[in-house]
């Protein structure tokens, strides 16, 4: 991706056409093949970290010039610096803007998260994502609200998963905007 590519100018190209990808991996518009490339390089840089973990949803967006906008809720501020720095040493990124949210410290939040690991990978079918090193479903908990993010293989996935968490202590809601395979 360094120099010109003969192209044109991908930036005039894709004028707001704003990619959005999540570690799962779903691309909501068809892009150029040099912003493909950069999306799989961005995406396998934050899938790489090494602090990450089933409580740290991570999302971002490119936009035409080559700019990486991180955005998602992570618990710990190390995972946010990490993730920063992940982007900022990718030689083909115009610039990294770190919208990443660093939920706050709470003992309740942290009992609530562990309660639904529990919960959601202790169910038969879903002990294939805890054995997994990056879960495909992330669990955010803040201010005693969850929310479910990623992915799920399949429909009964998504309802187990948000059945499982809705009388988990210390969960006052349960939003699922879990995708499906």
């Amino acid at each position: 991706m360094k120099g010109k590519t003969g192209t044109g100018d991908l930036s005039s190209r894709v004028l707001p056409a704003v990619l959005l990808l999540s570690l799962a991996g779903i691309a909501l518009a068809a892009v150029p093949q040099e912003m493909s490339s950069l999306s799989d390089e961005v995406r396998h840089g934050l899938l790489m970290l090494p602090n990450d973990n089933v409580f740290d949803e991570h999302a971002f967006t490119i936009d035409g010039s080559n700019d990486v906008i991180l955005s998602g809720p992570v618990t710990r501020s190390i995972v946010k610096s990490d993730a920063q720095s992940a982007v900022c040493n990718l030689s083909c990124v115009g610039r990294a803007i770190d919208n990443l949210e660093a939920l706050p410290l709470s003992t309740l939040d942290d009992s609530a998260r562990i309660a639904t690991v529990r919960a959601i990978f202790s169910r038969p079918g879903f002990e294939k994502h805890a054995k997994q090193a990056k879960s495909p479903i992330r669990i955010i908990v803040k201010s005693g609200h969850l929310t479910l993010e990623g992915m799920g293989d399949k429909a009964s996935d998504k309802q187990m998963a948000e059945v499982s968490a809705q009388p988990v202590p210390g969960v006052f809601s349960v939003m699922d905007p879990l995708a499906v395979l």
